[in-house]
């Protein structure tokens, strides 16, 4: 067996920085969660009132974004701080190497306790944690069965979201309190279908929620992808997803504007259950007297349509889904209720990560870390750009063409290249290359392809320059 020195040289060649106490770390994940189902992002249609309170004692990141919006390659990213082509993890078929560091390897390492509990959905069982106990795949909603470490699969009775506070709370209860901690407790919810628990099962059954501006998009002008796509409001889903037929004779908008309210009070349902066990954690910090001794994180594994364009779903750069939620709380380290508008990518988490327990960024990770941000010291150096690909062409049941692109604070290049480069799972049929670009700043919601501008046309041939750039930089292929 390899030891921790040849496992992690970047680890054993620095000393742990000098720190009076180093901190605890809870990284709370939901699964689908947009940051505009958030009332500290200005959320229109729900309160989360215990996230919030993140946002209002931390700091929260207005320009957090993903770089392969789909749930294993967006978790492998979180997992090993690498693109998803240097992970292998560029499809939900593709798994983890159990046997390669990885992020809680890594806290091992630095000297921390660690502990996984929800959904992994990387495949292969974790590896670098103390503890686990995580959901087979997707798992279930209501009375799930979660795969012990023993790899006993066990069944228990409740509600997925409040068993995965459950089992996070146990664990810190038991922890050994001369360590300090590492814990990713991974919800499953808002995933689809969307089933909420019983103490929120008819909450909002009187109410209206607001409709998104675009939900009667009809993507004209864009490229061809966007009419490929299978995943319109109404249309696509599904009697699982909406648990009822549609009304006799319901098409069209009428069609998308009935299923849009039963598919976003199911998906608010599930987010107040997230948000409740958020305020469990919360409490139990409180209660022992170590809040101000650990940072606690709110992610998303990448954002979601909540009826934007028509649609459910993620996977495309388009801003819905592109986005992520993150909020970052960590007592005497910058000011509460900071709003930090620098461009960080999930592909940061594991730098930071390392870098808050003391310990230097492993040279092969890709980001960089968020400390000196959450420290109000953004470095002359930071990005200004972000490089995005998704690799599931027509795949995975959504009919998404895989593309790439780059996205500035104003503008966004997307390239949909037309074919599969071998991506398990994946299906390997052409369709024709095709560019979107996109103004942010006259344009927000993306609803005016401009490629074809000639006011543009130097923009563009910048972007396109730049694209490249990144390619080699994050040392990928381009297509």
């Amino acid at each position: 067996m390899l030891s921790r020195r040849q496992l992690f040289p970047a680890l054993a060649g620095a000393a742990l920085r000098a720190q009076p106490k180093r901190p605890n770390i809870i990284f709370i994940m939901s699964d689908d969660h947009a940051s505009h189902a958030i009332s500290a992002y200005g959320s229109k249609i729900n309160k989360t009132p215990h996230i919030d309170r993140l946002a209002n004692e931390g700091t929260r990141f207005a320009n957090c974004f993903v770089t392969n919006s789909i749930c294993t390659p967006s978790r492998g990213v979180l997992m090993t701080g690498l693109y998803s082509h240097l992970s292998g993890i560029k499809t939900l078929s593709d798994k983890i190497d159990p046997d390669k560091p990885n992020t809680a390897k890594y806290m091992q390492a630095a000297g921390y306790q660690t502990a996984m509990i929800g959904k992994w959905h990387l495949v292969t069982n974790p590896t670098g944690f103390d503890f686990w106990r995580i959901l087979p795949g997707q798992g279930l909603y209501n009375n799930p069965v979660f795969i012990e470490m023993n790899g006993e699969r066990k069944k228990y009775d409740g509600y997925c979201t409040d068993l995965i506070g459950d089992f996070t709370l146990d664990w810190l209860s038991k922890r050994d309190k001369s360590k300090p901690f590492f814990v990713m407790c991974h919800h499953k919810a808002p995933h689809r279908e969307w089933t909420p628990g019983p103490k929120y099962k008819d909450l909002f059954k009187d109410v209206t929620i607001p409709e998104p501006d675009t939900l009667y998009d009809e993507h004209k002008g864009r490229a061809g992808a966007a009419e490929r796509s299978r995943m319109r409001v109404g249309q696509d889903n599904t009697k699982t997803d909406l648990k009822m037929d549609p009304p006799p004779g319901l098409e069209g908008n009428a069609l998308r504007k009935w299923a849009y309210q039963v598919y976003i009070k199911d998906y608010l349902r599930c987010v107040q259950s997230v948000d409740d066990n958020v305020g469990r954690v919360l409490d139990y910090l409180d209660k022992e007297g170590i809040a101000n001794d650990t940072i606690v994180i709110y992610n998303s594994d990448q954002g979601f349509f909540l009826g934007d364009h028509g649609w459910f779903d993620k996977r495309f750069m388009y801003e819905e889904c592109l986005r992520t939620p993150l909020l970052v709380r960590w007592p005497g380290h910058g000011r509460p209720g900071t709003v930090n508008k620098d461009m960080v990518l999930n592909l940061d988490f594991a730098p930071t990560f390392v870098d808050c327990a003391g310990a230097a960024k492993p040279a092969e990770m890709q980001g960089e870390s968020l400390k000196p941000l959450l420290e109000g010291k953004t470095p002359k150096n930071w990005r200004q750009d972000m490089y995005y690909r998704y690799w599931m062409h027509l795949g995975g049941g959504h009919s998404v063409t895989a593309h790439y692109g780059v996205r500035t604070h104003r503008y966004k290049l997307i390239y949909y290249y037309g074919k599969a480069l071998g991506s398990a799972g994946a299906v390997d049929q052409d369709t024709p290359p095709e560019w979107e670009f996109y103004d942010m700043r006259k344009d927000p919601k993306e609803l005016r392809n401009a490629y074809s501008d000639p006011a543009y046309q130097k923009v563009i041939g910048t972007l396109k320059k730049r694209l490249a750039q990144l390619q080699a930089h994050y040392k990928d292929t381009p297509a």
